[in-house]
């Protein structure tokens, strides 16, 4: 087994951010590329804000991603506690290492790190050669007698083995304050990695969980496919440099290194996200497509309970085709089980600009009410047929037609035979 140790650890606030997903992403991705450990270490030293109910949230963020931890909550391990505020007599024992070399002094109550003022060069991984000198002593423990980050951070990552610290390029002013404490420790540097910034998409500036689509558990509740999130999160500062995007987690795995992190700040595209999950649903078994649709179609109540499952079944293979993500299904197949659906106001004008569209609407009812088979070939035909009858194109058939079998039932009426002509499928909307 390889002797690299990762290490993703979060402060819980109730909210996975998907800069933070991105971050235990690429630390996974790392882990498994080498085949070194993934530990899940929590900060939750604020009281207030560290819940349980937080903590449950970013435990079902990453099972969701299926970042499964090898150590840390819920897992064990040999380097525990794996909470910061169960490892107070840790952080306790290395303060008096830093007090008998006199490196701390107290002022206000507060105890402080003398620095050397030495520059502090990290050879980092994504960054290449950066030089930063800490010219100012800091606070390790506050007055009120808590550690503060700077200290817990580095004495967390000695004592748990950390061999590379991958984290996010806000972090890198940081770590200057980091070296100066672990060569006061006398240990070796870890191998760092401050990956780039992801940035909101409208807009200057970092993505916070203020933004829309900045929150991991948003897409599990709007039905994404997590690994389609998982795939588009590793784009966000990797490529695997062929112009290729979606890609099988094993791949991607075999394909990540440090090397191959960007120096730029990502870009968020939610679009990209929605392209990315639309192939993912396209390449599911339509076995496995029903079964993942049936609690939103469920929860929506618009398939009667006297349906026939083989036409659920063909109606799902059509909108699969389709739908961006899950959550749209019900908009794209209502109109398959009821006579109550809405309009698009702005097509339906359009239609109306030109031609005569309610004539043509009757004629093509009159055609399709003569045919024993409704297939995509009778179709094709019945409308080709009609358009050279009346010199017209056939837009002027479709268009009209795909309103009228999948709009509201104001225009109902001019399909009396509405209901069969939709079970069978003639149409299908845009």
């Amino acid at each position: 087994m390889s002797h690299v140790r990762v290490r993703f650890a979060p402060s819980p606030t109730g909210f996975f951010h998907i800069g933070s997903a991105r971050t235990a992403l690429f630390n996974w991705l790392y882990a498994r590329h080498t085949k070194g450990i993934f530990i899940l270490r929590i900060e939750d030293t604020d009281k207030e804000r560290n819940t349980e109910d937080a903590k449950q949230i970013l435990f079902q963020g990453m099972k969701w991603l299926g970042l499964y931890w090898d150590e840390g909550p819920e897992v064990g391990g040999d380097y525990g506690p794996y909470y910061q505020s169960e490892r107070t007599d840790i952080y306790r024992c290395y303060l008096e290492q830093l007090q008998k070399i006199d490196r701390t002094y107290e002022k206000d109550g507060a105890i402080y790190f003398k620095v050397t003022g030495e520059p502090q060069i990290i050879e980092d991984a994504v960054r290449g050669r950066v030089e930063r000198t800490e010219d100012k002593d800091f606070v390790i423990f506050r007055s009120n007698g808590l550690p503060v980050f700077h200290f817990v951070n580095v004495v967390d990552d000695i004592t748990m083995g950390i061999t590379h610290v991958i984290r996010g390029e806000d972090h890198l002013s940081n770590t200057s304050k980091h070296t100066e404490l672990m060569k006061a420790f006398k240990v070796e540097l870890p191998q760092y990695a401050h990956i780039p910034l992801l940035l909101k998409q409208q807009g200057p500036g970092k993505m916070s969980k203020r933004d829309r689509g900045s929150l991991i558990e948003e897409y599990e509740q709007r039905h994404f496919l997590a690994d389609a999130v998982r795939n588009y999160l590793c784009l966000l500062g990797w490529s695997p440099k062929d112009d290729r995007e979606i890609l099988p987690i094993e791949e991607i795995i075999q394909l990540f290194d440090l090397k191959g992190i960007n120096k730029n700040n990502a870009k968020f595209d939610e679009k990209k996200l929605a392209f990315i999950n639309t192939d993912y649903l396209r390449n599911l078994s339509l076995e496995k497509f029903h079964m993942l649709c049936q609690p939103i179609l469920n929860e929506s109540k618009i398939i009667p309970e006297d349906v026939n499952e083989i036409f659920v079944h063909d109606v799902l293979k059509i909108c699969r085709e389709k739908i961006r993500s899950i959550e749209e299904l019900p908009k794209y197949c209502t109109y398959f089980f009821s006579e109550k659906y809405s309009i698009n106001e702005k097509a339906k004008q359009k239609i109306f600009k030109k031609g005569d569209p309610l004539a043509r609407l009757n004629e093509i009812l009159s055609s399709l009410e003569t045919l024993n088979s409704f297939s995509e070939e009778t179709l094709e035909k019945t409308v080709a047929s009609l358009a050279m009858t009346h010199n017209v194109s056939s837009g002027e058939y479709i268009h009209p037609t795909r309103i009228a079998v999948s709009g509201n039932q104001y225009w109902t009426w001019l399909l009396c035979n509405a209901s069969s002509i939709r079970k069978r499928k003639c149409f299908v909307p845009y």
